[in-house]
């Protein structure tokens, strides 16, 4: 693994400012929060996917000693809810139920054993009423609607003609596709699902909330989008934005699940109840059963091609199980899904996304939501083709995938495209040009490739560069680090624009409030639009502090530069320690910058290779060595880069091999870790990273690409290509389990 240091901090490797906290036990996380007074709230669920609610009977609950209150929906403003764009979460429901595991009413007493007492005593009638599971079938103009008043719901954005539960239709068009299919020597379609999945963080959802005697809110809550979910709790609650402070904790792990203010509008209301702070922590079957999980899928794949491999027309139909609620996702819909085109050429390309209300639990973000969908299918499908052709998969991409100025299938041209060079350096490090390995005896060995796509994502973020009297310098940031080290790459940023190490800038994450708004953290942003505001900080920092010494010393402005420690003069060489400026004024030199901007057009490739044995008697996949090939630009942090493809690879094999919230009439029936199957250390194999020469065309001040969601997106389909070399049959199904292998074999015959 290579790196380019610049400098001081960019490119070293420089540790978690958050680390020690987390490995000697004094970080402060909201579930350990001492709080005076605090009380426990838990909720009480639907055991039905839809129902109208009859009754409920509150009165042994509240009639337990220690109970302070009991809410339900009918306690509460009409139609109060909330959403992260599309505005349709009830805080408490109000009527109906949607899925099994929504919340109809709250308790809050005096510890959480009372509490939870209560909740067993609180009796609810229920009406059943038909369920809507299945997505295609919920398109149908005569489904149930599991939204009646849907063209009502605030913050939808796509016109449709009727109520209809799939509430966005979403294209992706270039090129005429249905006049290039009539070129093609050959269609190949094909089919492909996902099931939902779980984001798997350590730390479960919870919160403290506390309301103080001049109505300023007050909440402790592991979310990596403060500003966000102030403003959409605020509007829940009927409180301005400037009235609810988020103050930073540490998280225990987000991966795209944390971004949502979940029950902190039901804590307003459980404090405005009790007059007390109040705290909720979800046990691990309410997360299986309630939080917003990764979109189950089916994609459909249609691809005309010439003989010679040529593709002419790509039409793909995409179909996504919102589940009961849309607003988990930021944009209402998952426009990663565009990456189901992919970075080949293709004369006529055409997306088609269907986002479709159902009765199963709502879904939201998980690690580069929609591009594993996108990947699974895609890179399965492009395998399949070569295999129609009789042309090697590896051969076959690298003739199809779009170079350097040319256009992706939806028509993007990339500042700089290195997809084949990505590809080739996979090849040559996993062995792949080489012959097969024999087979360890008894089992059948197989490999496979797969190729993704990352742009570092756009949004809102803020920095404040403080130069202190003593020499110190401080950065203060918004971000709620979810433990991924965007804040330490932030770190390093301002250190490099000083000229100091990494470790002589301190880190101040800041409540909500000092700015007027940030995006936080997720889509990979933070690097990019992170890294510009630091920057920028940085620069109006030195600014004032030039203008400063200008005012004090006569040095001229324009003639001045900070080298680390030192204000030097870059006419006369003349130097002297900035601290001796600064400390001649009464408050420190501040600069202050928001940067906000889209996605870049500069992109990062990954090329996976995975490698399996499997056995032919039972269809058990072990997986042999993963080599994983990035095109990288400047690595900020060479430890923290590594870390996210080992961790994104792990994900992607959980994704392909174990992993799924099993649902059976509605309800999840994968409620504990003894049912929902991830991988364990016995199941990771060989990792091997390559790393393309990062002197390339990156995004921002420091020339980055992106890395945190990237390594994820290409494992599963990587390794359904090496099964299906290895056993000669095509599983479209994920994940791949022994139990389909075995099936898929016996089929066979």
């Amino acid at each position: 693994m290579t790196t380019t240091p610049s400098g001081t901090a960019v490119g070293h490797k420089v540790p978690r400012f958050e680390a020690r906290g987390k490995v000697s036990g004094g970080a402060t996380y909201a579930a350990d929060l001492k709080v005076e007074g605090v009380l426990w709230a838990k909720t009480v669920r639907s055991p039905y996917p839809h129902a109208r609610i009859v009754s409920i009977d509150t009165i042994a609950a509240k009639a337990l000693p220690g109970v302070r209150a009991v809410l339900t929906g009918d306690d509460l403003p009409p139609n109060t809810v909330w959403g992260r764009r599309i505005v349709d979460v009830p805080i408490l429901a109000q009527g109906l139920v949607r899925f099994a595991g929504e919340q109809v009413a709250a308790v809050v007493a005096d510890d959480e054993e009372t509490a939870q007492r209560a909740v067993e005593l609180v009796e609810v009638e229920y009406e059943e009423l038909e369920a809507v599971l299945d997505p295609e079938a919920a398109m149908a103009a005569d489904s149930p609607l599991v939204h009646p008043e849907v063209l009502d719901i605030p913050g939808m954005f796509y016109d449709m003609p009727r109520p209809q539960n799939h509430f966005i239709v979403w294209d992706w068009v270039n090129g005429d596709v249905d006049d290039g299919f009539k070129d093609a020597d050959l269609i190949i379609e094909n089919s492909y699902t996902t099931p939902s999945v779980h984001q798997l963080y350590m730390e479960s959802h919870n919160q403290v909330t506390s309301i103080d005697d001049e109505g300023i809110m007050h909440v402790w809550a592991p979310c990596k989008a403060p500003y966000a979910a102030r403003n959409q709790t605020a509007r829940a609650v009927g409180l301005e934005p400037t009235q609810i402070v988020f103050h930073p904790v540490t998280i225990g792990g987000d991966f795209g699940g944390k971004g949502s203010p979940m029950n902190i509008p039901l804590g307003y209301f459980l404090n405005k109840a009790t007059g007390k702070p109040v705290r909720m922590v979800w046990d691990y079957t309410e997360e299986f059963m309630a939080a917003n999980p990764r979109h189950a899928s089916r994609l459909t794949l249609r691809t005309g091609v010439k003989r010679d491999g040529t593709i002419v027309a790509h039409d793909s139909r995409v179909v996504f199980d919102s589940g009961a609620y849309a607003g988990f996702k930021p944009a209402g819909h998952l426009g990663g899904v565009s990456s189901v085109a992919g970075p080949y050429k293709a004369l006529n390309a055409r997306i088609t996304e269907y986002m479709v209300y159902t009765n199963n639990p709502p879904c939201g973000h998980m690690r580069g939501p929609g591009e594993p969908q996108a990947l699974w299918a895609l890179e399965s499908h492009i395998d399949e083709i070569a295999l129609k052709l009789g042309i090697d998969p590896v051969e076959y991409r690298m003739t199809q995938l779009a170079a350097g100025g040319e256009a992706i299938a939806l028509g993007e041209i990339y500042q700089e495209n290195r997809s084949k060079e990505t590809l080739e350096a996979a090849v040559a490090d996993s062995g792949y040009a080489n012959a097969p390995p024999a087979a360890p005896p008894g089992m059948l060995y197989g490999r496979g490739v797969a190729v993704g796509e990352r742009i570092p994502g756009g949004g809102q973020n803020n920095a404040q560069v403080t130069l202190h009297r003593d020499g110190s310098v401080s950065l203060e940031t918004p971000l709620f680090d979810q433990g991924a080290g965007g804040v330490t790459v932030l770190q390093q940023m301002v250190a490099e624009t000083m000229g100091l190490p990494a470790e002589r800038v301190k880190v101040n994450v800041m409540e909500t409030g000092l700015f007027e708004m940030d995006s936080g953290i997720g889509g990979s942003r933070v690097t990019n639009i992170g890294g510009i505001a630091t920057n920028e900080a940085v620069k109006k920092a030195h600014a004032e502090l030039f203008k400063l010494s200008a005012e004090l010393d006569n040095w001229p402005e324009e003639q001045l530069e900070v080298r680390g420690d030192m204000l030097v003069r870059t006419d006369t060489g003349e130097s002297k320690p900035w601290k001796e400026v600064v400390s001649r004024t009464t408050t420190p030199i501040l600069g202050s910058h928001v940067a906000s901007g889209r996605e870049s057009d500069v992109t990062g490739f990954c090329v996976q290779i995975a490698e399996v044995a499997v056995d032919p008697d039972t269809g058990q996949v072990k997986l042999l060595k993963i080599t994983t090939a990035h095109d990288t630009a400047q690595i900020v942090n060479p430890v923290g880069h590594q870390g996210q493809i080992n961790g994104g690879t792990m994900f992607g094999i959980g994704y392909g091999l174990f992993e799924e919230m099993k649902v059976e009439d509605g309800r999840v029936t994968t409620l504990s870790f003894a049912d929902y199957k991830i991988p364990s250390i016995i199941d990771i194999p060989e990792l091997k990273t390559v790393l393309l020469d990062p002197n390339s065309q990156g995004a921002g001040p420091y020339s980055i690409k992106a890395i945190g969601e990237s390594p994820n997106a290409p494992t599963a389909p990587a390794i359904a290509n090496a099964i299906a070399n290895a056993i000669g049959v095509r599983i479209r199904d994920l994940p791949i389990t022994a139990e389909k292998v075995y099936e898929a074999l016996r089929s066979k015959g």
